[in-house]
């Protein structure tokens, strides 16, 4: 399957989520290019970028699961798709 790279932006409002956030990540490793996580302590929230090259159904599982926790919003972006 064609892979594609992909950047997930995540914004955790409930800091209770992150054991659960690392533990979804860490299932999709093999796929994972790098990440950064910044705490926003004004906003009370923390800011997750990930850095992916996978194929798209595994990054829509992940940001499913991602998106299914409480107090968490997530979004993707896809590199464009190259043309034959």
């Amino acid at each position: 399957m064609e892979k594609r790279i992909a950047l997930v932006g995540i914004i955790l409002e409930d800091a209770g989520q992150a054991e659960s956030i690392n533990t979804i990540l860490h299932g999709y490793g093999d796929y994972i290019i790098g990440r950064m996580g910044i705490p926003y302590r004004e906003r009370g929230v923390h800011i997750i970028s990930v850095a992916m090259d996978a194929p798209t159904p595994a990054v829509s599982a992940m940001t499913g699961k991602l998106g299914n926790l409480p107090g968490v919003s997530v979004k993707t972006v896809y590199q464009k798709q190259k043309e034959n």
